[in-house]
């Protein structure tokens, strides 16, 4: 009796809190964000330029948009449908309960675990449907300020779309079946990206059978010694990730993997064995990979001197973004303007979405207010991913990111760094690593420093 007195007192306990965050977190993203037309936006390696309506208009590269001569400048409508086809993840409430504790919601500590969910759905949209693609339906996801982005005056122009994202808007979806899905789109290739976009959303869904959903997550976590509740820091999430992949069964996913980099150094020969490891006899290309590097940016503030860095990263084709934040708030950059950071927040609570009925609705899972933090803000401790296709991708890949490190670093030690040979070359000290351990011992250790978010700074 005692024991059922104490689990109800859990549960008493558990629906308090999720009384609180819901309220708290339900008001967080009422605020507008503004983008000046007089800039270039860069999403995700894509650049946009609201100055110029003329979508095939050519920018040169002064303008700040990438290091090649010229770039296509997309216009207000086209960000839009970028942003918003983006894979959104945010708290849930309501959802089954986590094994080993009485929590059915993950509000008020589950935002790094979110954004680390966002940065592998954007890697797995560019393994299976490309940079190029945009959901058909982004933009009739509308909000009360839509008009804001398609008046001619300056300050209507350069108004972002509002946040209302607090139950008020009218959502202007209907739920797609497959039936409707083959008679909307005009080929099988849109057919078959919108029955990947499901699948993809459907793998981060809030259940134990979900790969890559908060459950399993967790469940990978109690390795460092993390359980539901706690917080988790960007490194942490980026090897829970790997185990994440590594443990995946599911056929559509055994061509990519995940390779952590190892005390801010990526060692080219580990990722390539990864991307070479035995896959289906039937496929003979390499491995996609997703690189996750953990890295601090100054000591208890972000250095100003590296936001140059930051910026050529988020303009690189091959970036999937950045989990980052403020101090103990996660977010998930994917862009900036100018010296903010354009991110996607995960502190918003919405109801819990069953991703295993065949037309469970989309729009939850997409967002249509974009914001911007200053980069002043930013917590120093993030984790940066890349996406490589194939072996020659990821030597292309190095071989810029190395340029920018250089250009970057100046007086200063790099951020990380890429080089040749195998991890085990440099550290004779340390066994060789079992793959089939997903944690060995010294990464155990390195992910209770990790989980304190000390880094040793180079």
């Amino acid at each position: 009796m005692e024991a059922t007195g104490t689990d109800e007192v859990d549960k008493l306990k558990t629906k308090f809190a999720s009384a609180w965050n819901n309220m708290k977190y339900s008001w967080v993203l009422k605020t507008k964000t503004y983008f000046s037309r007089n800039s270039p936006v860069l999403l995700l390696g894509k650049c946009y330029h609201f100055k110029y309506e003329d979508e095939n208009k050519l920018l040169p590269a002064r303008s700040g948009c990438t290091i090649e001569d010229h770039v296509i400048a997309g216009n207000v409508e086209e960000f839009r449908k970028d942003f918003i086809s983006r894979i959104w993840l945010t708290y849930r409430e309501g959802f089954p309960q986590i094994e080993g504790s009485a929590l059915t919601t993950d509000c008020g500590w589950g935002c790094t675990l979110r954004t680390g969910q966002m940065l592998l759905a954007q890697g797995l949209i560019l393994y299976f449907l490309g940079r190029a693609w945009t959901w058909p339906d982004a933009l009739n996801i509308e909000n009360s300020d839509s008009e804001s982005w398609t008046s001619n005056t300056v300050k209507k122009f350069t108004a972002s779309f509002e946040a209302s994202l607090s139950g008020e808007r009218e959502l202007k979806i209907s739920t797609i079946s497959q039936k409707e899905t083959v008679g909307r789109y005009s080929d099988d290739h849109e057919v078959r990206n919108e029955i990947y976009h499901r699948k993809i959303i459907s793998w981060f869904g809030d259940s134990p059978s979900a790969l890559f959903g908060l459950h399993q997550l967790i469940e990978y976590g109690k390795t460092s010694g993390k359980k539901a509740g706690d917080w988790y820091g960007p490194a942490v999430v980026a090897h829970i990730l790997r185990k994440a992949v590594e443990e995946a069964r599911h056929p559509d996913l055994q061509g990519i993997t995940i390779y952590v980099a190892q005390d801010c150094t990526v060692y080219s020969s580990d990722v390539i064995d990864k991307q070479c490891a035995s896959m289906a006899s039937d496929n003979t290309d390499n491995k996609a990979v997703i690189i996750l590097i953990p890295v601090r940016l100054g000591g208890e503030r972000t250095n100003m001197d590296y936001l140059d860095f930051v910026k050529g990263i988020l303009s690189l084709e091959y970036c999937v973004g950045i989990i980052g934040g403020k101090p103990k708030q996660s977010y998930y950059f994917a862009g900036f303007q100018d010296d903010s950071l354009i991110y996607m927040d995960p502190h918003y609570c919405q109801s819990f979405v069953d991703v295993s009925i065949k037309d469970f609705p989309l729009e939850t899972f997409h967002c249509s207010s974009p914001k911007k933090m200053s980069f002043r803000k930013m917590d120093p401790s993030c984790t940066i991913g890349f996406y490589c296709r194939n072996v020659q991708d990821f030597k292309r890949a190095s071989e810029e990111i190395t340029k920018m490190l250089r250009i970057s670093s100046k007086e200063k030690y790099p951020l990380f760094t890429f080089v040749n040979g195998h991890s085990r070359d440099y550290d004779f000290t340390s066994a060789t690593t079992n793959e089939e351990d997903l944690f060995s011992e010294e990464e155990k250790k390195r992910l209770k420093r990790f989980s304190t978010e000390e880094f040793v700074l180079l």
